[in-house]
């Protein structure tokens, strides 16, 4: 009786086995409705990038990501309506008025930390004449003639035109009779591209992450809190999505509130995304080159059905 006893248990402990293994496997993946993860983009070149390496990677862990594309108003009206599940863009402080109603009334969830610190935006010279001299905004009068008395900014009706303006007008660091000179994004890099070929000194709007910081030899001028805010205009990128998508697709929402880019990841990446390549492809290629990311990306992810999403992504991309 006893070798029988001993088989019989020997069964019962398989067999709960691999009952508790059928659950635990269960219970890692992904419920079909997470399958294909809602991302908007607000048409800025840094958040289609970073949507792009979302995606491909989702791709490789067997999701089916869709983006859209969509204003600042209407991405926060489609995570309300849990139409969209993830937006990558939020701007502090740039778009803090638009999304803070949101917050307050918990019809979206921002996820902390930040998806991007470190970003800015202020006015910037090209190197040599930071080397001779002009390095705050107090530097910049004393360079008037030098400078042809303009400074150079975007768009009309930006919100960093309107900053220098109100410098202009109300004569803050000696600005009084400068004249802004207002034009597209890729008009005013045009003029400064320009400018430092010819070595001419020029003062613009600067920001990064942008290519520009790794095209051109730049640097940042100090003295400018009072008009752009402190650190050289720092702004910080936050993550949002709708109010159930981190409790109803958790792996999905895990590898969302991984990710974590650098001024210089955006601004390398962003090249060839503003140079017209597929930010899909733009992606692939970074992701080859720097597959350290997928690390910390993807710890305690797995696939959509529940396998490890590290080699499985890794496997997607040819690594």
């Amino acid at each position: 009786m006893r070798p029988l006893l001993k088989n019989l248990l020997a069964c019962v402990c398989a067999a709960s086995a691999l009952a508790s293994a059928s659950v635990a496997n269960a219970q890692a993946k992904e419920d079909d409705s997470c399958r294909t993860v809602r991302f908007v983009d607000i048409g800025w070149t840094d958040i289609t990038s970073t949507t792009a390496l979302a995606s491909v990677v989702f791709e490789g862990l067997g999701y089916a990501p869709k983006t859209t594309v969509a204003s600042v108003p209407i991405s926060l009206a489609g995570l309300k309506s849990k139409q969209i599940d993830v937006s990558l863009g939020y701007w502090w402080p740039v778009q803090q008025k638009a999304v803070e109603p949101f917050l307050e009334a918990k019809s979206i969830q921002k996820l902390e930390p930040p998806n991007l610190s470190g970003a800015k935006a202020t006015l910037a010279v090209p190197s040599y004449e930071y080397e001779a001299g002009l390095k705050t905004f107090t530097d910049i009068a004393k360079h008037r003639d030098q400078l042809d008395g303009k400074i150079y900014g975007i768009e009309p009706g930006s919100s960093a035109n309107a900053k220098i303006q109100k410098m202009i007008d109300t004569n803050q660091f000696g600005l009084g009779g400068f004249k802004l000179v207002q034009s597209s994004e890729a008009g005013m890099l045009v003029t400064v591209e320009r400018a430092i070929r010819d070595k001419k000194w020029v003062v613009f709007l600067g920001w990064e992450p942008h290519p520009m910081n790794i095209q051109m030899k730049i640097d940042y001028l100090s003295g400018g809190d009072e008009v752009f805010g402190p650190n050289y205009g720092e702004a910080r990128v936050y993550t949002l999505t709708n109010t159930d998508f981190l409790t109803r697709c958790p792996n999905a929402g895990k590898f969302v509130t991984n990710l974590r880019f650098t001024t210089q990841l955006e601004n390398q990446l962003m090249q060839p995304v503003m140079n017209k390549e597929r930010p899909a492809d733009a992606a692939k290629a970074y992701l080859k080159k720097n597959p350290q990311l997928l690390d910390g990306w993807l710890a305690g992810v797995k696939t959509v059905d529940g396998k490890d999403g590290l080699p499985a992504v890794k496997q997607y991309l040819g690594l």
